[in-house]
C-alpha cells in the first residue's frame, strides 16, 4: 500500500500541473483573444473594442521589411529572429514593421504597450516619432477617427531575438495600466519570494548540509532569472545598456537552476553515485559553457542560433531525465523525499512539454510564461521538501531527546541504587570484619605474653602477621571514614569565608597548642561566599590540619588562609613541617596510598577524602612542597555573589 502511495502524488502532480497549462493557454494567452485581428497591413478596431477588460493584441496583420523582403505579411511570434529558419542568413539587422491603425469611433487617448523589445528600437506614428530606446518602450496618443500607420524600426547586432518578437498590447491607458501593474506585482512576489527564501536558507548553510545550500542556489538562479523583467522595466525608463546582455545572465540563471534541481534530487533521496552520474555531472557543468560560447558566436556564425536552440532544448531533456532517473532510484529505495523530488520532476518535464508543444502560440497576458511557472514551482515544491525535511529532523531529535532524558532516568536511579548497595555492602562488610581482624590481634598478642615455644623463626612470622592484621584493620578504618562521609546528605549552603576560617581556629587551637604548634588564620579583607555542605568541609580541614599537625615540629607554623581572585576562592594550609618528598607529590592524593614516614599509622584515604570533597564542590586541590621545610595545600572554590 506504501508503495502506491509514492507513485500516487506525482500522478496527481501530472495531473494538476497539465490542468494547470492547459488553464493558463486557454485564459492567460495574448493568441487566445477575441478579434479584432489584423489582416494584409491593417487591422480595423471600434470604440467597443476598447471599451474591453482586456487589451487588443496587435498580433496579425503586419508587414515586414528588412534586407531580404518588402512589406511581407507577418505575424508577431511567427518567427524569433530575422533569419527565418534559413541557416545560412544572419539574424541580426535592421527590419521595419507597420500595421494600419483603421479607427471609427470618438476620439480617445490610447496606449500601446510594446514588452521585450530586445533589439534598439524608434516606434512612429503616422511618420511621427514617440519612442525609442532598447528593451521594452510604450507610447500614449491620442486614437481619432480614420487611418494611423503604426510603425516599429528595429536594429540589433547581438542576442537570440531580432525584430519584434512579442505581441504589442493596444488599449485605453487604464486597461495597460491594470495589465501591467498585474504584471509587475506578479514578477515582484516571484523575484521577492525565492530571494526571501535563499536569505532564510542562507542560516541553514552551516547545519542544513548540502541540501540547504543548493536550495539556496535554486532560489537565487530563479529570482536572477524573474530579474529580467524588471531589467527591461528600467529600460523603459533609463538609459540601461545592460538590456542588451542580458540574453546571457538569463541563460547562465536557467542553466543553474536546472543543475540545482538535479543535485537537489541526488542529495535528497541519496542516489545517482558512481561513473554515470559522474559523466551527467560532467556534461551538466559542461554544456552550459558551450551554449554560452555559441550564444556570443551568433552575430559571426549564421547557424550558431539555430545550434544552440537545439542544444538548450537537449540539456533540459538531460536535466529532466537525470532527475527522474535519481527519483525513480530513490523511490524504489523508498526514501520519504522521494515523493517531492519525482513531484518536482513532473513539473519540471510538463513545463518542457508546454515549452515544445505551445511554442510561438502562447504568450501570458497578466502573469508567466510555462517555464516560469515551472521554476516558481519547483521553488516551492523544493522549499516545502525542506520544510518536511526541518520538521522531520525536528521530530526525530525530540522523540530522540525524550528517549535520551528516559534512559539518563533510568540509568541513573540504576547508579543510585547500586551506591547505595555498595554502601551497604561496605558498611555491612566492615562492620562484620572488624570482630575478626581484632580477635585476631588479640590471640597475637596472647601467644607472645605466653612465650611457649616462641622461637626465633615464630617470632618473625608472627610480626608479619600482625603487620598484615595491622594493614587489614587500618583498612576497615578506611572503609568506615568513607561510609560515614556517604552518609552526608543535604543541600549545599551559602558558607562565608571569613565565619568558616573562624570555625576552624575554633575547633583546632587547642590541638595546637597543645603540640606547641602556632595556629593562625588570615581571613580575606573583604568577606566572600562558597557553596558547601558545612559536614564536608568539616572533614576537609580536619584531615588537612590533622596531617600539619603530624608533620609540625613544637614551635612550627601552621596558616589557614584564603583571598578572593576573580570569580574564584583560593584558600591555603601551611605548615613548616617535615615536607614530602618530590617523588611522593605525584601520590599524595592516591586512595590508599600511605607515605614512608606514615606507614605504621596513616590509612591513606586522608587527601583522598580531601581530593574528593574539593573535585565535588567544582574546585581544584594542588600541593606544594619542600623536604624540611614544609608543605602548602592550595585550594581554588567557586565563587558565589552574595545575594545568590
Amino acid at each position: 500500500m506504501e508503495r502506491y502511495r509514492i507513485w500516487l502524488q506525482p500522478l496527481v502532480s501530472l495531473a494538476v500541473t497539465t490542468l494547470f497549462f492547459m488553464l493558463l493557454f486557454y485564459r492567460d494567452n495574448k493568441y487566445h483573444t477575441p478579434p479584432p485581428y489584423g489582416k494584409s497591413g491593417a487591422i480595423r478596431l471600434s470604440e467597443a473594442d476598447l471599451e474591453r477588460r482586456n487589451p487588443i493584441f496587435l498580433i496579425d496583420g503586419w508587414l515586414l521589411t528588412d534586407a531580404r523582403v518588402t512589406d511581407k505579411p507577418t505575424y508577431i511570434g511567427e518567427f524569433s529572429n530575422l533569419q527565418r529558419r534559413d541557416l545560412t542568413v544572419f539574424p541580426h539587422g535592421e527590419a521595419r514593421y507597420r500595421l494600419t491603425l483603421c479607427y471609427d469611433g470618438a476620439e480617445r487617448i490610447v496606449a500601446v504597450d510594446f514588452p521585450q523589445l530586445y533589439s534598439d528600437y524608434t516606434i512612429l506614428l503616422d511618420g511621427v516619432s514617440l519612442a525609442e530606446g532598447t528593451g521594452s518602450g510604450r507610447i500614449t496618443f491620442l486614437l481619432t477617427a480614420g487611418e494611423h500607420i503604426l510603425t516599429v524600426e528595429t536594429s540589433s547586432e547581438l542576442g537570440y531575438y531580432s525584430g519584434m518578437y512579442f505581441p504589442p498590447a493596444l488599449g485605453t491607458v487604464k486597461t495597460i495600466f491594470q495589465v501591467g501593474s498585474i504584471q509587475g506585482f506578479a514578477y515582484a512576489l516571484a523575484f521577492l519570494i525565492p530571494l526571501a527564501l535563499a536569505v532564510f536558507t542562507f542560516f541553514l548553510w552551516r547545519t542544513g548540509g548540502g541540501l540547504a545550500r543548493w536550495f539556496g542556489a535554486l532560489c537565487c538562479s530563479y529570482a536572477l532569472y524573474m530579474a529580467r523583467y524588471f531589467v527591461l522595466l528600467l529600460s523603459y525608463f533609463t538609459s540601461l545598456t545592460m538590456v542588451r546582455h542580458w540574453f546571457l545572465i538569463q541563460s547562465l540563471a536557467m542553466y543553474c537552476l536546472c543543475f540545482c534541481v538535479v543535485q537537489l534530487t541526488f542529495l535528497a533521496t541519496g542516489s545517482g553515485r558512481g561513473r554515470v552520474w559522474r559523466g551527467v555531472r560532467v556534461v551538466l557543468l559542461g554544456l552550459p559553457a558551450v551554449l554560452l560560447s555559441l550564444a556570443l558566436l551568433i552575430p559571426v556564425l549564421p547557424w550558431a542560433v539555430f545550434v544552440h536552440g537545439r542544444l538548450t532544448d537537449l540539456y533540459y531533456a538531460v536535466t529532466f531525465f537525470a532527475a527522474v532517473l535519481l527519483s525513480a532510484w530513490g523511490a524504489g529505495a523508498r526514501n520519504w523525499e522521494s515523493r517531492y523530488t519525482l513531484t518536482a520532476c513532473i513539473v519540471f518535464g510538463t513545463g518542457l512539454l508546454a515549452n515544445l508543444f505551445f511554442s510561438n502560440r502562447f504568450e501570458p497576458i497578466r502573469f508567466f510564461w510555462q517555464f516560469e511557472w515551472c521554476g516558481l514551482l519547483l521553488v516551492l515544491l523544493f522549499g516545502a521538501m525542506m520544510v518536511s525535511r526541518s520538521r522531520r529532523i525536528l521530530k526525530e531529535n525530540h522523540m530522540l531527546t525524550n528517549h535520551l532524558e528516559e534512559q539518563v532516568r533510568k540509568r541513573t536511579e540504576e547508579v543510585t541504587q547500586l551506591l547505595k548497595e555498595r554502601k551497604a555492602f561496605f558498611s555491612d562488610m566492615a562492620h562484620d570484619l572488624k570482630a575478626p581482624v581484632f580477635a585476631t590481634q588479640s590471640f597475637i598478642e596472647a601467644i607472645r605474653r605466653s612465650g611457649l615455644g616462641v622461637d626465633k623463626e615464630l617470632q618473625n612470622y608472627l610480626n608479619q602477621a600482625e603487620a598484615k592484621q595491622w594493614e587489614m584493620a587500618r583498612r576497615l578504618q578506611g572503609l568506615s571514614t568513607i561510609n560515614a562521609l556517604d552518609k552526608i546528605e543535604g543541600e549545599r549552603v551559602r558558607i562565608s569565608v571569613r565565619e568558616m576560617l573562624s570555625e576552624i581556629y575554633a575547633a583546632h587551637c587547642g590541638e595546637a597548642e597543645v603540640q606547641s604548634v602556632y595556629l593562625t588564620v588570615e581571613p580575606p579583607e573583604q568577606d566572600a561566599f562558597l557553596m558547601a555542605q558545612p559536614e564536608k568541609l568539616n572533614i576537609l580541614f580536619e584531615n588537612l590540619i590533622y596531617n600539619a599537625l603530624r608533620a609540625t615540629p613544637p614551635d612550627g607554623c601552621i596558616t589557614v588562609s584564603a583571598r578572593p581572585e576573580g570569580d574564584r576562592i583560593r584558600v591555603a594550609v601551611e605548615d613548616t613541617g617535615c615536607g614530602i618528598p618530590k617523588e611522593e607529590l605525584p601520590l599524595v592524593f592516591r586512595r590508599f596510598y600511605v607515605g614512608v614516614k606514615n606507614r605504621e599509622t596513616g590509612t591513606g584515604l586522608g587527601l583522598y577524602i580531601v581530593h574528593g570533597i574539593v573535585t565535588e564542590m567544582g574546585g581544584t586541590i594542588d600541593v606544594h612542597s619542600t623536604v624540611g621545610k614544609g608543605t602548602e595545600f592550595v585550594m581554588e572554590f567557586p565563587r558565589i555573589h552574595p545575594g545568590a
